[in-house]
């Protein structure tokens, strides 16, 4: 019986030993990644100060519109893709819907009326 104990709490040591030696490995690739990356990241100029997300009722309002109208170009361009094998056509449902965009939006979002 003790011969078996010590048969598993070898068996169980050194699993451990090779779990242990398998974490310093990866602890030591991490460290000399972060190494890198801060040599790499010390080259490179300061990022600028970020100007804050305006979050009232008329700038959450624009970022719906601009979402929406990038959404059903998005869509168009898609229907474009499916209905025509041409790419002549294709481009030209871009150009024009490149066009008509701002026409869209100015008719469907113009607040001075």
């Amino acid at each position: 019986m003790s011969r078996e104990r010590a048969r598993r709490r070898a068996a169980r040591e050194a699993e451990q030993a090779r779990q242990a030696a398998l974490r310093a490995e990866r602890e030591t690739r991490l460290a000399r990644r972060r190494e890198r990356v801060g040599r790499l990241t010390a080259l490179l100029p300061g990022r600028p100060v970020r100007i804050a997300v305006q979050g009232g009722i008329m700038a959450r309002r624009r970022r719906a519109q601009n979402g929406l109208v990038a959404v059903l170009f998005f869509i168009v361009q898609a229907i474009a893709w499916l209905l025509w094998s041409s790419w002549a056509a294709r481009f030209g449902v871009f150009v024009l819907s490149a066009l008509f965009v701002p026409l869209f939006f100015t008719l469907v979002f113009d607040r001075r009326s």
